[in-house]
């Protein structure tokens, strides 16, 4: 693991290091040019956590999508462990939430066969998103003291991953997602918007929206609850 004082990205450096391997770390303790889902700044406050990790894929691995079902629950687990009885939520497709408002978000982009998986934490501040609730998880945790913790939880993930069934590994991520039935509206994917009852996820980690009789399958959009 390597923390760095500033960057611009720590996604855009793991992508641009040809030498960095699976497991290796770059946190920031100030990111000034962090990027969110489908190209939006993500707001980088001094005190939160921002970091990433490189994951290299092997032909006998799972669908490389349900990775973001490893960072969901590798993030939340290692929030478990450092923030005990907060009431903590994983949102499709890429939120932990903390009692309703958003608290981390993930960012995984590929080249080849090296998938950089991101992690945006608000632990000492909650930067405001127009339309969205935000919170922060705790100012008393340290980003440094938080890296070795979610990468722990997040390498015991990925053993676990490549070692279950998918249709199990998804059964663990609804464990601590949105309850089934949940009324969602998505924005983006294959509509502009859709709206309908969280039916759960398909084993590869796409959302499951049921709409009167039928079930749509999402693969890409933002939700709301």
């Amino acid at each position: 693991m390597r923390i760095v004082e500033r960057t611009g990205s720590t996604n855009a450096d793991l992508l641009a290091d040809a030498y960095a391997k699976e497991g290796y770390w770059l946190v920031a303790m100030v990111q000034e040019a962090g990027r969110g889902r489908q190209g939006r700044q993500w707001v980088s406050e001094t005190g939160n956590f921002f970091g990433s990790t490189l994951v290299e894929l092997a032909p006998s691995d799972p669908q490389p999508q349900s990775l973001s079902l490893v960072a969901g629950l590798a993030l939340i687990e290692a929030a478990d462990v450092a923030f005990p009885g907060l009431p903590l939520m994983l949102k499709w497709p890429n939120d932990l939430l903390l009692g309703g408002a958003k608290a981390a978000g993930i960012l995984m982009e590929r080249s080849a066969n090296r998938v950089v998986v991101g992690f945006g934490v608000n632990l000492a501040l909650a930067p405001g998103i127009p339309g969205r609730e935000t919170a922060a998880l705790s100012e008393a945790m340290l980003p440094q003291a938080f890296a070795p913790l979610l990468a722990g939880s997040f390498a015991r993930m990925l053993t676990l991953w490549r070692a279950s069934q998918p249709e199990a590994f998804a059964r663990a991520w609804l464990a601590r997602a949105h309850p089934i039935s949940t009324q969602l509206t998505v924005h983006g994917g294959t509509r502009e918007v859709v709206t309908g009852a969280f039916d759960g996820i398909e084993p590869d980690g796409a959302l499951r929206l049921r709409r009167g009789a039928d079930v749509e399958i999402i693969r890409a959009g933002d939700v709301e609850l």
